[in-house]
């Protein structure tokens, strides 16, 4: 079994953890989330620089809780792509740093693969084809997972990730940055039909609608007149009815699609990663839409949907089994499609 210590550095989140295949033996996260609060949103100087000053700890301390030394180490990993740039260069110089000086193979992993495999991190038995919902702050995508590195998008977002929606319309309603968990949690006082919002469809050129890609900033900029309208009204504005509207909308036209997809692709399990993973309305509707069409609906544990090393770690312990290892002159990407994940490899 391969024995992989992992970091995690794409964005606001800086992680370690060490993963023997599909286990996870030890994971921390430190999280920024309080340091951008103040700003409302991530600021991608002052990420880096958190990320210089806790990584050494990390990786310290993910030796700790394994208890394991770097004997029991068999390569090192990091996400290289795609993310904020300084951010990932803080991981990959740590990494390749430990490549280095404890003479351990050194592997570059995608952000979004890791996304794919924080499932297999709670489903010892699932195996490829399966269909992933990936759905963050940056990404919306249907994914076809064929093999490991084998994926072919099936439906992306046109312009706002859902993620990112959750945190536009959380500013619109005043709320505390990240605005996704707070919407979360006032959606379960308020009624989710007060108001109709649109689900955003996707024109094709020859009229109809694409069936599996996704837009929101309809919806964003629907919540926008609304507020506005009962701003004008002179009124008390209902936030708690109008996140659960927002919410019932997002989770609804996710639903729909990934269902969609996977019937008409023959495919009977469908995995939902990323951080909007962890919202209560996308679960509830998803695994009430699998049981009506007999698929099977799998989510990862809340604590392997927003960014984590394990999920890292999982994908280059699987990566690594197959000989896939990265060279030392691979650098960071802000970008790189999930469907070049190869590139990463000899």
């Amino acid at each position: 079994m391969a024995c992989i210590l992992a970091i995690e550095t794409s964005c606001d989140e800086t992680s370690v953890a060490i993963v023997r295949d599909r286990n996870c033996v030890s994971n921390v996260v430190s999280s920024q989330i309080a340091i951008h609060r103040q700003y409302g949103g991530i600021v991608p100087e002052v990420a880096s620089r958190s990320h210089v000053e806790t990584i050494n700890d990390a990786i310290a301390q993910s030796l700790i809780d394994a208890k394991l030394d770097w004997s029991a180490i068999d390569a090192i990993a990091t996400t290289c792509a795609p993310g904020l740039v300084g951010s990932l260069l803080v991981g990959l110089t740590a990494a390749k740093t430990l490549s280095i000086i404890h003479n351990k193979p050194f592997l570059g992993v995608h952000h979004l693969e890791g996304h794919i495999y924080a499932s297999y991190l709670s489903q010892s038995d699932l195996e490829p084809p399966f269909l992933c919902l990936l759905v963050s702050g940056g990404h919306t995508s249907l994914i076809y997972v064929k093999d490991c590195g084998k994926y072919e998008i099936m439906g992306a977002t046109r312009d706002d990730a859902a993620g990112e929606a959750f945190d536009k319309v959380g500013r619109l309603l005043k709320l505390s940055y990240p605005g996704g968990p707070i919407i979360d949690r006032l959606a379960k006082e308020g009624n989710p039909k007060a108001f109709k919002l649109p689900e955003g469809r996707v024109s094709l050129p020859n009229g109809g609608y694409h069936p599996y890609d996704s837009s929101f900033s309809g919806l964003k900029t629907a919540v926008l007149r609304l507020v506005q309208q009962l701003e004008g009204e002179g009124g008390e504005i209902p936030v708690k009815d109008i996140a659960a509207s927002f919410q019932d909308t997002v989770a609804r036209a996710l639903t729909k699609r990934a269902i969609a997809c996977a019937l008409d692709c023959g495919l009977n399990t469908i995995t939902v990663g990323g951080g909007v993973a962890a919202n209560s309305e996308l679960r509830k509707q998803m695994e009430a839409a699998g049981i009506t069409h007999n698929l099977r609906v799998l989510f990862p544990p809340m604590k392997y949907c927003t960014d984590n090393a394990a999920m890292i770690g999982c994908a280059a312990a699987d990566h690594f089994q197959r000989g896939h290892v990265s060279p030392l002159t691979l650098g960071v990407k802000s970008r790189l499609a999930i469907t070049d994940v190869m590139e990463l490899y000899l």
